[in-house]
């Protein structure tokens, strides 16, 4: 089973002794990120500040900060238990065919609980409605100097297609105008805004509500990369082990988490002008730009009696966002392999700042092998994004980054194994001369073969003989080398 709610998760963390409570009295301007980053660059502890400036409500940082405590959000000993089950999870949870399934399957009928249940009455979330919500008795970061303001960084950020009806829940960076309207950062290629271009053809009011301190697994499925059909709430259940509560928002038809800490509604109004967000020291470790953005107007405000406001800062690697997208790759891993059965492994280097370099290992078939991945892999979804695909042997670790290095430095002949491919971007990525759009690398480091236009003998790598390394290594202890 997952945790109940946040303060369930920050009790845990606390009796394990993961977490640092903090008495002093902090200012959420610039204060709290310093010392978070400080933290985290040490790979130190989650950080409760019990005393914030201007709030009432204490602040919950770093929570998911390092890979013990982001397995542990999850409920795993390691992140890659949660991939064992991933496929049949993706493959059933089509909304469509799945319960005809279960009739017959009792094997499927398990994963019956992965669907949200959405209660009749009210929800924690819902202990205080301020109907005349004033969002700066928030402790809200300013995160950077040059940050255009305080912005919301671990809003979960809840809409509805309005053609199929079905919920989306995506985690978008929220600028604080005022005490009632905030930037809604909606990049081109996300969920989110394909849903509010749907809206902008019938006019009016697009309807928004806003989690924030979610049990961990709700807050992780916000950012991960789902198929279209798959309902966030359902991927959370499935991480959890057991259903989401949902309970309806106050002034609008969508349902949210029912013991989220704190519950921001409104809408945005598609008619509207977009208004000019940014700039925010993003997860890149580099201001992203300025650019116009729909304007999310808050009309009400719920939340615990105790609330614990949640936030995040990012910047240069290694952050607590750098965790959350670890657990991205060791949890879906198994999904590309059975897309790509020849893909070992892979690794999104914490430096590559989830988009601009992944590493993959193959087991070579044919000539162009890696080449081949390399276009698939640009083909697919959010990898569409990645400026740099290096491919390696299968013996070569992905997560070895000397091997790497190494083989790179190495294996390359420029002009046959670097290639060049054209495409979307990021919107974060600022190298480009264009928004959204620009040239991504691969690099082919796996050892070339004759009919690849290797007419050369190929060198075998230095390796010591078996007998040799396990006499040494039975005999180290009379070295005397410590």
């Amino acid at each position: 089973m997952g945790y109940k709610d946040l303060q369930d998760f920050i009790n845990h963390l606390d009796e394990k002794g993961l977490l640092k409570k903090i008495n002093t009295e902090v200012d959420s301007e610039l204060e709290i990120t310093e010392i978070a980053d400080r933290v985290s660059k040490q790979y130190g502890p989650a950080l409760l500040f019990e005393k914030v400036k201007g709030s009432s409500y204490p602040v919950l940082i770093n929570a998911m900060g390092t890979y013990e405590r982001m397995s542990m959000a999850l409920g795993v000993e390691k992140l890659e238990d949660i991939g064992e089950g991933i496929e049949e999870f993706i493959d059933m949870s089509n909304y469509l065919g799945l319960m005809k399934k279960i009739q017959s399957l009792p094997r499927l009928a398990r994963m019956a609980t992965v669907f949200p249940i959405k209660l009749p009455t009210k929800g924690a979330c819902q202990e205080v409605i301020e109907k005349e919500p004033d969002l700066d008795t928030l402790p809200v970061l300013k995160c950077w100097p040059g940050d255009a303001g305080k912005f919301i960084t671990l809003p979960l950020v809840i809409t509805k297609d309005p053609e199929t009806n079905i919920q989306n829940m995506g985690m978008y960076r929220l600028q604080v105008y005022d005490k009632n309207t905030t930037g809604m950062h909606w990049h081109l290629h996300k969920d989110g805004r394909e849903i509010y271009d749907k809206y902008k053809k019938l006019g009016g009011k697009m309807p928004v509500s806003v989690a924030l301190g979610c049990d961990p697994a709700i807050t992780y499925s916000a950012t991960a990369p789902l198929p279209k059909m798959i309902d966030e709430m359902m991927f959370a259940g499935y991480l959890r082990k057991a259903p989401v509560k949902l309970v309806k928002s106050i002034p609008n038809a969508l349902y949210v988490p029912a013991d989220a800490e704190f519950i921001i509604e409104g809408y945005v109004d598609v008619n509207e002008d977009l208004k000019l967000e940014g700039p925010f020291g993003d997860h890149t470790g580099y201001y992203s730009l300025a650019d116009y953005y729909p304007v999310f107007h808050v009309t009400c405000i719920t939340h615990k009696k105790n609330a614990v406001y949640p936030t995040t800062i990012v910047g240069k690697p290694p952050m607590e966002d750098c965790y959350m997208g670890k657990a991205t790759e060791r949890i879906f891993l198994p999904l590309l392999k059975m897309q790509h059965p020849e893909i070992i492994d892979f690794n999104f280097p914490l430096e590559g700042v989830f988009h601009n370099c992944v590493i993959v290992s193959i087991k070579k078939r044919f000539p162009g092998h890696a080449k081949k991945i390399m276009n698939s892999l640009w083909g697919m979804g959010q990898m569409m994004y990645t400026k740099m695909i290096i491919v390696v042997d299968e013996n070569v670790s992905p997560q070895d980054l000397s091997t790497v290095a190494w083989k790179v430095f190495n294996n390359i002949d420029a002009k046959r194994d670097v290639v060049i491919s054209e495409g979307p971007l990021d919107a974060l990525d600022h190298a480009s001369n264009l928004p959204h759009y620009g040239y991504r690398m691969g690099i082919d480091a796996t050892k070339k073969w004759p009919s690849e236009g290797h007419d050369r003998e190929w060198p075998d790598d230095i390796e010591m003989t078996e007998e040799i390394k396990e006499l040494v290594s039975r005999r180290w202890a009379e070295y005397g080398i410590e």
